[in-house]
């Protein structure tokens, strides 16, 4: 297999990793097994009798649900095998003297701490700012894979014209916005504040007046046995979601914006191609999130609607390596 298809295989699986990961999360399985990297102290689901006997001496507060669980190992078995291919990835790159290193390394590195966060997800017992942080992990690694596969591609993205690369600077601020967005979506859903506003265009009641900024974004929420099905009220999980919907407002103007900057000035047709993915992908995006509120969060939208933030982002890196590599 040439590293390009490597790559193209490992992008793909990621993808599957989130979804499989926002998934296992909005089934409320994220503690499924409440032990790590095991599964009440097997390397698969209990279902025997002195298995779950062991199961229930070890947690005999916490009964064994087969589905959740397995939702759970599943995850981390798919997680696993990730870490598998970026490895090859590595070893593939260090012996290749035309490939990137530095970059291979960084992504090795940054998997390990996925890891990590996993672990510490499971034993901090769904800590908001663990599961906020191990999120972002997982769309930051995806950036990664598609930016090192841009950078070993034979062919460079015919981008970077003169007029195209005044767009620069409005393309990184872009991408950071979406990036501070996908951390808004990610506190929202580990507060469980998706569903504290059910009305549009903002939310219901005198929600102005039950604003707490200051509480709503802090790191530490306290100490408690668990963090699942979250532990702050609802003027402070409605705030989070307010912030979030103003969030996807600014968002969704910047990069209108620029795919509209992109379509008027670029002359490369990728990056007016991209212009167009750019709003399509932004629309559905738009869509998803409304749907999620005027449905009431059903698992299928939103978990789309975690595929839809990732497909954005990838579509940010994607324009501003074109903007910015060097000609």
């Amino acid at each position: 297999m040439t590293l390009k298809s490597l790559l193209k295989l490992t992008l793909i699986f990621t993808l599957f990793v989130i979804i499989m990961g926002a998934y296992t999360r909005l089934e409320d399985a994220g503690l499924g097994c409440p032990d790590w990297p095991g599964c009440y102290g097997h390397l698969t689901v209990p279902d025997e009798a002195h298995e779950l006997a062991k199961a229930d001496n070890l947690f005999p507060d916490q009964e064994v649900e087969p589905y959740k669980a397995w939702l759970e190992m599943i995850h981390r078995y798919v997680a696993g095998t990730l870490g598998l291919l970026v490895l090859w990835i590595l070893i593939r790159c260090l012996r290749d003297p035309e490939a990137p290193n530095k970059l291979p390394i960084f992504i090795s590195a940054l998997i390990i701490f996925q890891a990590l966060l996993g672990m510490w997800t499971v034993t901090m017992k769904l800590m908001p700012i663990v599961v906020m942080s191990h999120l972002l992990g997982g769309f930051t690694l995806l950036s990664l894979l598609l930016l090192l596969y841009l950078r070993t591609k034979p062919l460079r993205i015919p981008g970077g014209d003169s007029t195209a690369r005044k767009l620069a600077p409005l393309a990184m601020a872009g991408l950071v916005v979406v990036v501070l967005q996908i951390l808004l979506g990610g506190w929202t859903s580990s507060n469980y504040a998706a569903l504290a506003c059910t009305q549009l265009p903002v939310c219901e009641g005198d929600w102005m007046a039950n604003l707490q900024l200051a509480k709503a974004f802090s790191p530490f929420q306290g100490d408690h046995p668990s963090f699942e099905y979250g532990v702050l009220d609802y003027h402070t999980r409605m705030t989070i979601h307010v912030v979030h919907r103003f969030g996807a407002v600014v968002t969704a103007g910047i990069l209108l914006w620029l795919a509209f900057k992109l379509w008027r000035t670029a002359q490369s047709g990728r990056l007016r191609s991209s212009a167009v993915l750019l709003v399509l992908v932004l629309a559905v995006q738009i869509g998803l999130g409304i749907s999620n509120i005027v449905l009431h969060l059903p698992l299928g939208i939103a978990v789309s609607h975690n595929v839809g933030a990732a497909l954005l982002l990838l579509t940010m890196v994607y324009i501003n390596y074109a903007l910015w590599r060097k000609a």
